[in-house]
């Protein structure tokens, strides 16, 4: 790809979000956000515990509908979207095999219902081994340690091979080698031009591998570039304004 055509590329939009609010029981979480995503940014998400990120991702992911406002995917459908929610939403205790878990990622091809045939087995298989987990396709998923788990569920999303990939605290209760290796994963997919967005509380891992950064706390404090997202002014805005927020205001008008 030209290094022209490539600049127009990464100038395109891929999401859209305008004058957006995303709560629960009309009780906002996040209030008022507007941003540009372009396609094939690497984008994290962090801001204080509570801040909304989850929230604003489920948003994305289709997953809770706004309040008001309005999120815009451009040339991006709902089934487009790879969704990886934290651990602690997913059930471990489901009695399924990795290699079945794994080979839900092939939905988009294969159908809900699809049979794994030759071909999207030896697909499986490969995203098992890119992960590390290839001798652990037969364990049956809770058997798993966090890190081994989260291997897996990024094989599953190997497989999606989706335009825009949505992360949220990947990293969270797995080893500093699997972080590393699935950071990896994350790179390739950013030289794969696909969109990325992944919510982060690691200040500093943010600043050496992320370029772009949203740092929210209930309202967008600052998007961008993340040396300019993330200076002290900032960080201390978006901690005050988390710890003043009433969880039980009503939307508010804004003009």
């Amino acid at each position: 790809m030209g290094a022209a055509l490539k600049e127009a590329v990464m100038g395109e939009a891929a999401i859209q979000l305008e004058n957006l609010t995303l709560g629960y029981d009309r009780h906002p979480a996040v209030h008022h956000l507007s941003a540009r995503i372009s396609r094939g940014a690497l984008v994290a998400m962090t801001g204080p515990n509570g801040a909304g990120k989850s929230t604003l991702m489920k948003g994305i992911a289709g997953q809770l509908k706004p309040l008001d406002g309005r999120i815009l995917l451009h040339d991006i459908e709902r089934r487009d979207i790879a969704y990886l929610p934290q651990q602690a939403e997913i059930d471990r205790v489901f009695p399924i095999r990795v290699f079945d878990l794994v080979a839900t990622g092939l939905w988009r091809t294969a159908g809900a219902f699809g049979a794994i045939g030759d071909i999207a087995g030896h697909r499986v298989h490969d995203a098992l081994t890119a992960v590390g987990l290839a001798e652990f396709r037969h364990r049956t998923i809770g058997s798993l340690s966090g890190g081994q788990f989260q291997r897996m569920l990024f094989a599953r999303l190997l497989l999606q091979d989706a335009p825009l990939i949505l992360l949220d605290e990947p990293f969270n209760s797995v080893d500093a080698k699997t972080a590393q290796d699935l950071m990896a994963i994350i790179e390739r997919w950013h030289g794969e031009k696909r969109t990325i967005i992944t919510v982060l509380h690691d200040v500093d891992q943010v600043r050496s591998r992320f370029p772009e950064t949203l740092l929210l706390s209930r309202e967008l404090i600052g998007f961008g570039p993340t040396s300019e997202v993330l200076t002290a002014g900032n960080l201390l805005r978006a901690r005050q304004l988390n710890e003043a927020f009433d969880e039980r205001a009503e939307i508010c008008a804004h003009d």
